[in-house]
C-alpha cells in the first residue's frame, strides 16, 4: 500500500480553509452554499459523514476552499460525530462551523408557501419536523463559530452576511458592515454593537424633511443642529477607535454595527452613513446599508412613522 494514502483525511486540510454548514431545513443552507461557491470555495451538498475524510483526501480536491453542506437529511447524520469531525480537521487546518437557522414561525410560513415537505416531518404536522429538526441540531448550534438566522433577512442580506464571515485569505481582514434600522421592526439579529440614536432631534416633524431620509445634506444639517450632537458623535469615535483595531487584531473577520431610530429612516440613516465613511478612513473595509429602505416609498408624507 502506498505510503501517500490518507486514511483520515488529516494530512490533506493542513492549510486548508474548510467550512461546515449545517443548521435548520428551510433555514436558507443552500443560500449559504452558493455564496461560498461564489467566493471561491469547492462546495457539495449532503455528503455522507463518512465519504468527507476520503473527499479531503482526493487529489482534486486539495489545495482549495472546501464548503460541504451536512445536515439532518445526511445519511448516517450524526451531531456528536459532525462536531468531533470538525474538531479533529481543525487540527491541521481551519475548520469553521456555520449554522445556519430560523424561528419557528418563520420557518412554517417558508414551508407552507413552498408546498415542501419538511425531511423529518413524516406524516405528521410540518410543526412537528420543525421540533425534532432543532432539537437534534442543537449541540451543533452550541458549537457553530458563526451562527446566522434568517428570519428578517432578505435573500440578499443573508448572501451579504455570509460574505462578511467567509471571505477568503485573499481579501481577508477585518471587514465592517453599518446598518441602519428601525426599533419598530426590530433590532438586527446579526448586530455586534447597537447604537440607539433617537435622543436626538427628530426631522419627522419637519414637514420638508419628513420626505427625505438620512442621505439628504438637508436631514444631516438638521440632525447636526441637535445640542447634544458633536458630544455624541466625539464619544461614538473614541469607544471604535480603539475597538476596531483590537477586534481586527482578535482575527474578527467580520463586524456589524447598527442604528436605530424610530422609523429607520432619518437619524439612523445619517449616523450610519457618516460612520461609515469615517472607519472607511481609518482603512477598513465598509459597507452600509440601511435595512428599512424598502419602506419609505411606500409611506406617504404624513402617515409615516416617526424616524
Amino acid at each position: 500500500m502506498s505510503d501517500t494514502v490518507v486514511r483520515d483525511g488529516a494530512a490533506a486540510t493542513a492549510g486548508r480553509e474548510i467550512v461546515l454548514v449545517t443548521g435548520l431545513s428551510g433555514s436558507g443552507l443552500s443560500t449559504a452554499l452558493a455564496v461560498l461557491e461564489d467566493l471561491g470555495y469547492d462546495t457539495i451538498d449532503n455528503l455522507p459523514l463518512f465519504l468527507i475524510d476520503p473527499l479531503l483526501a482526493n487529489p482534486d480536491w486539495q489545495g482549495h476552499p472546501v464548503a460541504i453542506g451536512i445536515d439532518s437529511r445526511t445519511r448516517d447524520f450524526s451531531a456528536s460525530s459532525l462536531r468531533d469531525l470538525c474538531a479533529r480537521l481543525s487540527q491541521n487546518g481551519r475548520c469553521r462551523l456555520l449554522f445556519v437557522e430560523a424561528s419557528d414561525d418563520v420557518l412554517l410560513r417558508r414551508f407552507t408557501e413552498t408546498r415542501r415537505r419538511h425531511p423529518l416531518a413524516n406524516d405528521r404536522p410540518v410543526a412537528d419536523g420543525i421540533a425534532r429538526d432543532r432539537a437534534l441540531l442543537e449541540p451543533l448550534r452550541s458549537a457553530a463559530d458563526v451562527v446566522i438566522d434568517t428570519s428578517d433577512l432578505t435573500i440578499h442580506e443573508t448572501k451579504r452576511i455570509v460574505a462578511g464571515h467567509f471571505t477568503l485569505a485573499t481579501t481577508a481582514g477585518l471587514r465592517v458592515s453599518v446598518v441602519s434600522f428601525s426599533y419598530g421592526r426590530g433590532l438586527p439579529r446579526e448586530a455586534d454593537l447597537v447604537f440607539d440614536v433617537r435622543f436626538l432631534r427628530n426631522p419627522h416633524y419637519e414637514a420638508e424633511l419628513q420626505p427625505l431620509d438620512g442621505r439628504d445634506a438637508r436631514v444631516a444639517d438638521y440632525v447636526r443642529g441637535d445640542a447634544g450632537f458633536p458630544a455624541f458623535v466625539e464619544h461614538l469615535q473614541a469607544l471604535l477607535a480603539p475597538l476596531l483595531p483590537a477586534y481586527r487584531h482578535e482575527g474578527k473577520a467580520y463586524l456589524t454595527i447598527a442604528f436605530g431610530c424610530t422609523g429607520g429612516r432619518h437619524r439612523s440613516v445619517f449616523l450610519a452613513e457618516l460612520m461609515g465613511a469615517w472607519i472607511r478612513d481609518l482603512g477598513l473595509d465598509v459597507t452600509i446599508s440601511h435595512r428599512d429602505a424598502a419602506r419609505w416609498q411606500h409611506i406617504k408624507s404624513g402617515t409615516a412613522a416617526a424616524a
